[in-house]
């Protein structure tokens, strides 16, 4: 996958490797409110597979996982790490529209 003229890279940072499981518990709503949904694996779009809009909140179990803008993994992307997020919006990295696609970070991203 090769980079255009326009494309850049914004920001890096190092992810430590995990290899046991992945759980993460999406919320609709900020402060875990409305639907709740349990992933253990990459969803590539949140609104054909859980009906859900949005996800506005998260508490991550187990693993690290990359949030998209779009469905697909495609757009913009908010990295998350184990804890409760309880709200995605006030993150100081997120300035994304709306979280649409979740993959988890493992040795073959």
């Amino acid at each position: 996958m090769g980079m255009s003229m326009s494309d850049c890279i914004r920001s890096s940072r190092m992810i430590p490797m995990h290899r046991g499981p992945f759980r993460m518990r999406i919320y609709e709503r900020e402060n875990f409110g409305g639907q709740m949904h349990e992933l253990v694996d990459d969803c590539d779009n949140m609104v054909e597979r859980f009906r859900m809009s949005d996800c506005q909140s998260c508490h991550v179990m187990d693993g690290h996982w990359l949030m998209f803008e779009q469905p697909n993994f495609r757009g913009r992307m908010l990295y998350v790490r184990p804890g409760e997020y309880r709200d995605l919006r006030d993150l100081e990295m997120s300035n994304l529209a709306r979280i649409s696609s979740i993959r988890r970070i493992t040795d073959s991203c």
